[in-house]
């Protein structure tokens, strides 16, 4: 049985996941002019983080098969933000890096983001924008919690 307070709870629920998609999507349209796919996008923000790695541990940390994230950094060399370079133990195994052209394709993304929200918070009265740096401490928050 659901009691009233159950029934907002579930009703905050959808409404917060909502408005996180919205914000994501929004934030990944706003910050992708190469139009490069989400599995693109991680792999090079996973590869800006950890630095170079192989194609293995590159799905491995990604929960993704090795032959899809081949097929992606395939593509990101293709395009010029990735390259090979020799494992320094294993001659069998290849690291995959960023090139100058990668790092500056995040640093743009990044950019194209923080300048989206700074106008998009920007229009916003102080009090909203108090109200949302808030909420985005509890939303950090949230996302720790087990």
């Amino acid at each position: 049985m659901t009691t009233p307070s159950s029934t907002s709870l579930e009703t905050a629920i959808t409404e917060l996941s909502l408005a996180i998609g919205q914000v994501l999507r929004r934030l990944r349209a706003e910050s992708n002019p190469d139009e490069l796919t989400w599995s693109q996008i991680v792999a090079l923000a996973r590869l800006e983080k950890a630095g170079p790695m192989t194609t293995a541990d590159l799905a491995r940390a990604e929960s993704v098969k090795p032959q899809s994230m081949g097929a992606t950094l395939a593509e990101l060399e293709r395009e010029g933000l990735v390259e090979r370079h020799p494992h320094p133990t294993d001659g069998r195994q290849v690291l995959f890096a960023l090139t100058a052209e990668g790092v500056e394709a995040r640093r743009k993304r990044g950019a194209l983001k923080r300048e989206w929200l700074l106008a998009a918070m920007a229009k916003f009265d102080p009090d909203e924008r108090q109200t949302l740096m808030s909420a985005a401490a509890l939303i950090k928050r949230l996302s720790e919690s087990e």
